[in-house]
C-alpha cells in the first residue's frame, strides 16, 4: 500500500479498496452511490481503530449521524482500480464531529475524490441531538490532537 500518496493531511487513517464489477454503472465508471458507502466504511474503520465500535454506540445509547456531506468527484474510477480511502478528524465540539476524506488511486497517485462530513451526536432511542458521551469526546479528541500534532 502506497501511504506516501499526495495526502492533504500528513497522517490520514487509510483503508484500501479495489473497485469491483458491482461498483460499475452504465457509464463504465464507479457509480456515485458507492462513494457514500466508502465514506461510511472508512469512517467506521477509523472509529473502530479508536476503540468506538457499533457495540459501544449501542451500549451508551448514542451515535454519530450525518448532518451534512460535501462531495467532490474529481476523476472517474474504473473496474480494477486500487483505491486508498483516507480520512481524518478536523474538528470536534460537544455535539459535532467534522471529518475530511480523500480518495487516491494507488496506481498513479491521483486524488479522485474529496469530501467533508459534519456529524452530530444523537440519542439512538429518541433520534434527538445530544451532547457526546465522554467516551466519544475522549477518543475523537485524541485522534484530532494526534493529527494536529503531525500537521
Amino acid at each position: 500500500m502506497n501511504t506516501t500518496a499526495p495526502w492533504d493531511h500528513e497522517r490520514p487513517h487509510i483503508l484500501q479498496l479495489s473497485v469491483q464489477s458491482q461498483h460499475i454503472d452504465l457509464m463504465q465508471h464507479t457509480n456515485n452511490v458507492n462513494y457514500l458507502q466508502w465514506l461510511e466504511n472508512v469512517a467506521w474503520d477509523h472509529s473502530e481503530k479508536l476503540g468506538l465500535t457499533a457495540a459501544h454506540y449501542q451500549a451508551c445509547g448514542h451515535g454519530m449521524v450525518v448532518r451534512q456531506h460535501e462531495l467532490n468527484y474529481l476523476a472517474a474510477t474504473r473496474l480494477g482500480d486500487e483505491l486508498l480511502l483516507g480520512t481524518w478528524i478536523t474538528q470536534i465540539d460537544k455535539l459535532s464531529l467534522y471529518r475530511q476524506f480523500q480518495f487516491v488511486r494507488e496506481g498513479d497517485g491521483q486524488t479522485v475524490f474529496r469530501a467533508r462530513t459534519h456529524y452530530v451526536c444523537v440519542d439512538i432511542a429518541q433520534g434527538r441531538v445530544r451532547r457526546m458521551p465522554a467516551e466519544f469526546t475522549q477518543a475523537y479528541s485524541a485522534a484530532l490532537a494526534a493529527g494536529a500534532a503531525s500537521a
